[in-house]
């Protein structure tokens, strides 16, 4: 009924993908839209996450019978959208990471873009 996995997303991915993950995270039933952070929400069902260095953390209750298959669905939608197979490290599953400089870099030019318009 308790559950917390890590999953093999590290917090040094791009944007697009931050805008991918919560597509996905969305898309799973139970979503509740909340100012503070991402939950899944129902009857025995309390769901929350973080963003740890050991990955994306997924942490709180929900029954085993509904677990086992929305969490299924959950790491095959995110392999899908991210590109590669997601699931936990504990398990083998190999971090993704990218270049933070990048990245910052990226930011950068989005806002002097956005400037020029």
């Amino acid at each position: 009924m308790t559950h917390c996995i890590n999953l093999n997303i590290h917090y040094t991915i791009p944007d697009e993908l931050w805008d991918k993950v919560l597509a996905v995270f969305r898309s799973m039933p139970y979503w509740t839209e909340s100012s503070e952070g991402t939950h899944w929400f129902g009857p025995d069902i309390d769901l929350s996450t973080s963003v740890e260095p050991g990955g994306i953390q997924i942490y709180g209750t929900m029954p085993d019978e509904i677990w086992t298959e929305w969490y299924s669905s959950l790491k095959e939608k995110l392999t899908n959208a991210l590109g590669y197979e997601i699931g936990e490290p504990e398990d083998g599953y190999e971090f993704k990471y990218w270049d933070t400089r990048e990245n910052t870099l990226r930011k950068i030019l989005r806002k002097f873009l956005r400037f020029g318009d």
